[in-house]
């Protein structure tokens, strides 16, 4: 065994002279292993939020969007529809016109973006998953349906399983700037609400979703639509399909993927975690101050036993050696502990939701979500021997200096 090692071995564990130091031993390894738990727990929780956040929308954007640079609509024959079907992994392409609409129930008025889709979205998309009432239906033969977001149901005072009118739909026409008839300024449709989802707020407070052909009907269009949203099957290679669709559309539309679609929350999601783990580093790295004081401690504790390595022929860079491993060994025992510690707290949350969110309120999910990943655990490792180095570097340097500079240490 590696001479260093072992002797540093034995003074962690070895009775010390006075219980004092064992105390403060014990404490630099529980401060440790509080903080390392600490950030894993806490990054696993933050995992668990994107994760669930990525679903809901996951269940509303399409995993390719397509559209067009400048304007705001475009002739879906100038797409090669077929040629995008066919390529691997592109499960169906799906036509949307989107505008922003009045709508209008009994006497309740609100703003909304009405999101018109071809027939076949509702093959595509996870969106029947969140249904809070009704049914995922926009069409049934001739008939059109409209399903809403929860936040403009509730401001339209709709209730599917009771309303007793239909929802009317105004959009301005086209080509009239001004006049004193409503009729003359607003086209208006009625369609009959079908059900309502509830995704996020900021997407159930804006959009409503009715067939594309209502929607074209509605805003006179022929085939324009704003946009072409791509799905595709399992595993997928999203990055490869992309650049396909590049490719294969010019340079006069816009391809994003998912990420692209939000980035704006992906960015605030991750900024806050990497936040949230900084500020929890710097109290890990409050807590390791323990380890200076414990080692100071050791080492004045263990002064004769120097002396005696010294005059056994024991240099000064082995004397350091083996300082620099006790607190090493404090550090990785109370990191090693701290990782199991938070691991089986993460296992136990996602098995059996110990912490619940709330215990009133509507929620997607009721305890705190949990996701491991195991480069956090290596993250939280790394940060926590270079945090545990620093602090072993600085007593064991200046300590071993004085006693060498004192010439404490003489040859027999």
């Amino acid at each position: 065994m590696y001479f260093p090692f072992y002797i540093a071995k034995r003074y962690l564990v070895s009775k010390k002279s006075h219980n004092i130091i064992n105390v403060i031993t014990g404490v630099s390894v529980a401060g440790v292993t509080i903080g390392t738990m600490a950030l894993i727990v806490v990054l696993s929780v933050f995992n668990g939020f994107e994760q669930v956040v990525t679903s809901l929308f996951n269940s509303f954007d399409p995993d390719i969007r397509i559209t067009v640079k400048e304007g705001k609509t475009f002739d879906a024959n100038t797409l090669p529809l077929d040629r995008i079907d066919s390529i691997p992994g592109v499960g169906e392409s799906v036509e949307v016109v989107e505008e922003n609409t009045l709508l209008k129930y009994k006497d309740n008025q609100q703003i909304a973006r009405i999101k018109g889709v071809s027939d076949n979205y509702s093959r595509v998309t996870a969106l029947d998953t969140m249904i809070v009432s009704g049914k995922m239906l926009l069409q049934q033969g001739e008939r059109n349906f409209t399903v809403l977001g929860y936040g403009v149901a509730y401001k339209l005072g709709l209730n599917v399983a009771e309303f007793d009118e239909a929802l009317g739909v105004y959009v301005p026409r086209r080509g009239q700037t001004q006049s004193v008839l409503l009729n003359r300024v607003f086209k208006a449709k009625k369609i009959v609400p079908s059900g309502i989802f509830s995704i996020q707020q900021e997407i159930d407070s804006e959009y409503v979703l009715l067939p594309l052909r209502f929607a074209r009907d509605l805003l006179d269009y022929e085939n324009q639509v704003t946009a072409i949203e791509v799905y595709l099957s399992q595993e997928a290679p999203t990055q490869k399909i992309k650049e396909k669709l590049i490719q294969m559309t010019g340079d006069d539309f816009k391809v994003k993927d998912r990420y692209q679609q939000q980035a704006v929350l992906y960015k605030i999601m991750k900024s806050e975690k990497w936040v949230t783990y900084l500020i929890l580093t710097f109290i890990l790295i409050i807590a390791t101050f323990n380890i200076i004081g414990s080692l100071s401690i050791i080492m004045v504790d263990k002064k004769e036993d120097i002396s005696f390595l010294w005059n056994l022929g024991a240099d000064k860079p082995m004397i350091r050696k083996i300082f620099f491993i006790e607190g090493g060994l404090i550090s990785l025992s109370g990191a090693v502990a701290g990782l199991v510690l938070g691991g089986i707290i993460c296992w136990l949350q996602q098995a059996f939701g110990l912490v619940q969110l709330s215990t009133t309120g509507s929620f997607v999910i009721s305890a705190y979500p949990v996701k491991m990943e195991w480069l956090d655990f290596l993250a939280v490792l790394g940060t926590v021997i270079v945090i545990g180095g620093i602090a072993t570097f600085y007593p064991v340097w200046q300590i071993t200096n004085r006693y060498f500079k004192d010439n404490y240490f003489k040859k027999s």
